[in-house]
């Protein structure tokens, strides 16, 4: 098995650097590939693209790891294209030449997505198509027919359509060119070992497959033993440290210490006060979490989505595209990477579909951690501590995508205290010695957060367990009313999608006005700074994070039209030394002998 691991050793290092200083043309990307490129703002290739398309290209299998945000899906894509390109027109195509095969339906989606960007922009003739479980059977034979020169899907859906005579085992034995395994890391541990092992068997040993992955496994270990042959195995940290490169240090890493029932209180302060930079991912570990924290930030006017496995995937998508465009700065997120999480989820599943009579089914499909494209996430915060070092590591790589600069701040109860601590050993903090990749949270003095706890107490209080489990079927039938019944208006009409709003306030109840501001009186000196250092950093960013650009800024610096108007007139009358307000006068008093 060929190894390549790019790090070590100084001749290593400069490899990396050569690679990084390559252009696309440099690496033997076609020309077509190129101009789109181009169209679409990138420039030079990523550490991880310049060393793994050369090889790609070559036909060797590969197995890449790298952090996310660092451009593996470009990786296989360009060289997966460019090799379709070159393809005989003549040769009889019994099956897609190229599967991709992906752990969740968002990734699937995103990956569909940025194929079909670059065969537009390319304007060459490739059909790609995207499954999902959910397709019935005529839809899936609709789909490929023809058949697709890329396929792109979950291990399930594959599964489902072998077994369905829908895709023939001989075809995909003669037509199979690639194979992709995108987050290979999860494909395992997301339950499709079962549906991996039943397309394996069909791969042709001429296929050249590729596994792409933010961390190694066993899972992986595993993959590259069932399906590659004598890989490049290919390790990129973008610093001399392993550890370094999976947690980056342009995320700055933050938490802290407070009981499970102040946890409320605590993001309230850390949120309500503006101690951090928008925009904001939050994580819990299950649904009915989740909208209890909307409820509550909701009564002090803090708006907010929530995105969970109940929804139906339109509606998740329409969600995930809202907050990317910066229509709402607050997500909120459940996070489904632990067994235990799921099996709890599936019970409150099942208890919502019971008082709603309609099953609530959990998308197996779905993973928020992983295979999701948040943009411009500058904070992630851990409303609930995840439940391994893994998990942390992909919950904070929402933030610090493509090198950006971000934050993360994770709220431990004692009960939590062993998870931050194997977290801390996994990054190579040592007291002994000094170091502390995860520092406690500076900007957030006891004072500021005691000013607030009688409003939060207060509030908590109204945010029932029945308050919650009706909000979150509210929730769940708006979603499936817009995602159902107005699906083909939408498709007509793709700009009403706008109208729609994911953020709306579910409480029966306003929520009360003086709740939505924080008095002076209770800010300490030292949260009054911080607040003004946040908004500070924000306005040197450039306010990347806040688009909601408009008139309203031109108002603020003309000041009010009537007053401006009115302060003309002044001026006029003093210039002329009253003679206009005699003339305005007599016109008065005729006015009025008139209307008389």
């Amino acid at each position: 098995m060929a190894e390549t691991k790019l790090k070590e050793s100084i001749g290593e290092e400069e490899e990396i650097k050569e690679a990084e200083d390559q252009s696309f043309e440099e690496l033997g990307v076609d020309a077509r590939l190129l101009r789109a490129l181009h169209k679409k703002g990138i420039a030079k290739p990523t550490p991880i693209q310049g060393v793994a398309i050369p090889l790609i290209l070559e036909g060797k299998d590969v197995v890449a790891r790298a952090k996310t945000g660092s451009g593996k899906t470009l990786a296989y894509l360009l060289p997966l294209l460019q090799k379709l390109f070159t393809v005989r027109a003549d040769r009889k195509k019994l099956a897609p030449n190229a599967f991709v095969l992906v752990p969740t339906r968002e990734l699937s989606q995103q990956v569909y997505a940025e194929v079909l960007s670059l065969v537009e922009l390319c304007k060459v003739k490739l059909k790609v198509v995207q499954l999902n479980s959910n397709m019935l059977a005529n839809d899936l034979r609709a789909a490929l027919a023809g058949p697709p020169d890329i396929l792109i899907s979950t291990p399930t859906c594959v599964a489902k359509c072998l077994s369905g005579g829908i895709l023939k085992a001989e075809s995909i034995s003669e037509s199979l060119e690639t194979l992709v395994l995108d987050e290979a890391d999860l494909l395992l541990s997301y339950g499709y070992e079962k549906d991996i092992k039943a397309f394996t068997p069909h791969v042709p040993r001429s296929c050249q497959c590729l596994l792409m992955s933010a961390t190694s496994s066993a899972d992986v270990d595993k993959l590259k033993k069932l399906i590659l042959h004598n890989p490049f195995i290919l390790t990129l940290p973008e610093v001399g440290n392993n550890k370094e490169e999976i947690i980056p240090k342009n995320v700055q890493q933050f938490w802290i210490s407070c009981s499970a029932s102040d946890k409320l209180l605590y993001i309230l302060a850390v949120l309500k006060l503006g101690l951090v930079q928008k925009k904001v991912l939050i994580f819990t570990n299950t649904i009915d979490m989740s909208f209890r924290l909307k409820l509550f930030l909701e009564k002090f006017g803090i708006r907010s989505a929530v995105l969970n496995p109940e929804l139906p995937q339109n509606s998740r998508l329409h969600i995930l595209e809202e907050f990317n465009a910066g229509l709402f700065d607050y997500l909120i997120a459940t996070d489904l990477s632990q067994s235990k999480e799921k099996d709890e989820l599936s019970k409150e599943s099942n208890a919502v579909s019971r008082k709603s009579r309609k099953r609530a089914k959990l998308d197996s499909e779905f993973g928020v951690v992983r295979g999701i494209d948040f943009k411009n996430v500058f904070t992630v915060i851990n409303f609930e501590m995840p439940h391994s070092v893994e998990g942390y590591v992909h919950r904070i790589g929402r933030t610090g995508r493509a090198y950006n600069s971000g934050a993360s701040v994770s709220l431990v109860s004692p009960d939590e205290m062993y998870t931050l601590e194997e977290i801390r050993s996994f990054v190579g903090d040592d007291e002994n010695k000094g170091t502390s990749s995860i520092a406690e949270f500076p900007l957030l003095t006891k004072n500021a957060v005691e000013s607030l706890r009688y409003r939060t107490e207060d509030v908590a209080k109204s945010v029932t367990r029945i308050a919650v489990r009706e909000s979150r079927a509210q929730d769940l039938r708006n979603e499936i009313l817009n995602s159902e019944k107005l699906k083909a208006h939408f498709e007509t009409n793709p700009r009403d999608l706008d109208l729609l709003k994911h953020d709306k306030i579910l409480s029966k109840n306003a929520p009360p006005p003086h709740l939505r501001d924080v008095p002076d009186y209770l800010l300490d000196k030292p949260t009054k700074e911080a607040r003004e250092m946040v908004k500070l950093a924000r306005d040197a960013m450039g306010n990347n994070n806040n688009r909601r650009k408009g008139p309203k800024r031109k108002l603020k610096k003309d000041g009010d039209p009537l007053k401006a108007l009115a302060s003309k007139r002044l001026h006029k009358v003093r210039k002329t030394g009253g003679s206009d307000g005699n003339n305005s006068s007599d016109r008065h008093k005729r006015k009025k002998n008139k209307g008389i």
